[in-house]
Formats: structure tokens, sequence, C-alpha cells
């Protein structure tokens, strides 16, 4: 069928190269240096602390959109105040079940494997502020992360698909990522944040970049607010 992928093209997406880490912390609007510590891991005080995203470290700083993906759900569980860490030993048991590397990265685990997320995070005796998923009323309900999560991203198949785009930041559904455009850089429509922030910064109003572009003033200032959000997650801390 035209227009939609093979399968083999899907999965091999997860596998394309489209970050540095240092990259990865600016997109996702997280704090400098976390990006690696979750996806390649980190020494600390003569500890050596694991990888959470890759099965081992690897030395690379290239990240890999399956990598990106899933550190994009790791940064909802951000301020929960447990060290990530603790969420590595659930994602190699889920890697183990669902017989893929990236499991957090395909729909599968959270349209049929419910169940079998329940039974990983209880199996590893997960924290509460790091669960998938609970039971409510008998039913199975995913966490409020799980829950943001699922609503930023877009699937190339519902059921047994992958991350083809998502949404870098919760709450702004209007900036896309998407590895095979403008080089995985964030976008409205088909023009880069970035730019956008910077016509502004230069002096045109909001109105002038809508004209100019050819988009909505509300997606003008959706780019506007996803740029503002990640550069104050990028400023120092005061020491």
């Amino acid at each position: 069928m035209a227009g939609v992928p093979d399968k083999p093209n899907v999965v091999d997406l997860l596998e394309r190269s489209v970050y540095g880490l240092v990259q990865v912390d600016r997109l996702l609007a997280l704090h400098p240096g976390t990006a690696r510590r979750w996806i390649e891991g980190y020494d600390r005080r003569g500890k050596t602390y694991p990888p959470v995203v890759r099965k081992e470290p690897t030395g690379s700083d290239i990240v890999t959109w399956g990598e990106f993906v899933e550190t994009r759900l790791l940064s909802e569980y951000r301020d929960k105040g447990v060290p990530m860490v603790r969420m590595r030993p659930a994602i190699e048991l889920l890697r183990e079940q669902f017989n893929t590397k990236y499991p957090l990265a395909t729909a599968h685990p959270y349209v049929g494997g419910k169940e079998l997320l329940l039974q990983v995070q209880e199996k590893v005796g997960l924290e509460s502020a790091l669960r998938l998923i609970v039971i409510r009323s008998n039913q199975l309900v995913f966490t409020p992360p799980v829950a943001h999560f699922l609503a930023s991203v877009e699937w190339s198949e519902p059921t047994e698909g992958v991350v083809l785009r998502l949404h870098p930041l919760t709450g702004n559904p209007v900036v896309v990522v998407d590895p095979l455009r403008q080089f995985g850089e964030p976008v409205v429509r088909s023009v880069q944040t970035e730019v956008i922030a910077e016509q502004f910064d230069a002096g045109a109003s909001v109105e002038a970049i809508a004209s100019l572009y050819e988009l909505s003033r509300q997606e003008v200032e959706a780019a506007l607010r996803y740029e503002r959000e990640r550069v104050k997650a990028q400023a120092p801390t005061a020491a």
C-alpha cells in the first residue's frame, strides 16, 4: 500500500541513529547530563551505575530513535525522587518477556501486554513512584507518567507497531519530533521551533512569524513555549 512503510523498515526505525546525548537533554528539556546517566550509565564516588535504557554501556554518544523514545517515557518520572536506575530490572525483564530491544517504544506492552506489565513490576518490586500500571476498580490502569507518554506518541500500527513520532513535552501537542523530518529537530508542522524562537528573539512579532511561515498564532506560541521550557531546563542551577 502506497505511503505505508513495510514492517522491516518500521522496525529499523528504532535503530536509526538520530541524536547525540547532549542533544537528547536539549530536546526533552532534561538537566544537562541526564540523558548520559540514563542511556549510557555513569560512575560516582567510586561506584558504577549501569544504564537504564541500554542493556550495557556502549561508549557511544550516538542515540538511536528507540533509545530516545524510551528516554522520553523516563522523562515523565524525572521528579519522582526515586533514582531512575531502580527502573532497570523492570526494563531488562520487559526486553526478555516481549522479545524486543525497545519494549517501551513498541505498542504491544501497552495494548495486549498490560497483565504482563503488572507481573513484571511486581516481580522486580518496582517502587510505587516508578510503576507503569496499577489496579483500580478491578481494572488495569496506566499510571500518570505512562498515560502522559502514550498521549504524546504516534504509532506505526496500533497493536504491534513502534513509535513513529512524538511530542517532546507533555502538554504541548503542537510541537512534534519526527526522526525522518528536519533531522529529528522539534517542529511545528515543517518549521523548526528553534528557528521560530530565533525570529522572535530578533524582534519579530508573533503575528509576523505566523504570516512568514503560514502558521497560526497558536502554533507560533506553542513553539515559543516549548523553547522557553527547554532553555529553562538547560539553565545552570544556582550554587
